[in-house]
């Protein structure tokens, strides 16, 4: 590995590090607060990092390992940042912008290209094809709902939900990074897919929680 190859790897780890904390405190403090929204930008901010320097790294090394996470950083990244932006449109007449179009394009792209990368895994027989695919049909679910919801325009008070889901999915797929680097110990596939078989239903549970306690339509952030 080059000089400059190690000096982002070392920078891709640093912000995953600064996102997996910052995102543990944005659950932990007060919605709405001081705290909440620094942390909060923090975790988005540490995210484009992330991801940034995950497709550098691509560009250094263009193996299909390295492909994989250039996508998932993509795939990572955009949760995150359409959970920041859902803050811009809470009212029905909030609509989207070129930004937001512009980012559901990229992440369309790149859940549609991890479905098909994990096809052709699939058909050569590797067994990691299921983690390809559950993270290329959840990417390309939730592109095909964002672009109806741009069209059609935001449900009524559906900017909480919508919040706390898409920041919770980016803090899953933090989770999912450091597991699969760190938690050797586990199968392959266990490692990449026990956050999202996890964290799904928890946020699912938070959910209804947040909309009880706050309202719908509550200001906060």
């Amino acid at each position: 590995m080059t000089a400059a190859a190690s000096a982002v790897l070392g920078i891709h780890i640093v912000a995953g590090f600064l996102a997996l904390f910052a995102g543990l405190g944005a659950f932990a403090t007060e919605k709405g607060g001081r705290r909440h929204r620094q942390v909060g930008r923090t975790y988005v901010y540490a995210m484009a990092v992330v991801s940034g320097t995950a497709l550098v790294l691509f560009a250094f090394a263009q193996t299909a390992a390295r492909q994989f996470l250039a996508l998932v950083a993509v795939f990572s990244f955009y949760f995150a940042f359409s959970g920041y932006r859902v803050l811009s449109r809470k009212r029905p007449t909030d609509g989207a912008t070129p930004v937001d179009w512009t980012a559901v394009g990229l992440f369309g792209l790149a859940s549609v290209g991890l479905v098909v990368m994990g096809m052709g895994w699939y058909l050569a027989g590797s067994g990691f094809a299921t983690v390809i695919l559950v993270f290329g049909g959840i990417g390309t679910v939730f592109a095909v709902v964002d672009v109806r919801t741009f069209r059609n325009g935001p449900e009524r008070g559906a900017w909480l939900r919508e919040h706390l889901t898409r920041m919770g999915a980016g803090y899953i797929a933090t989770v999912t990074a450091f597991s699969s680097v760190n938690f050797l110990f586990l199968p392959t596939v266990v490692r990449w897919l026990w956050p999202t078989l996890l964290g799904t239903p928890l946020l699912f549970y938070l959910g209804r929680q947040y909309e009880r306690r706050f309202g719908v339509g509550t200001a906060g952030g």
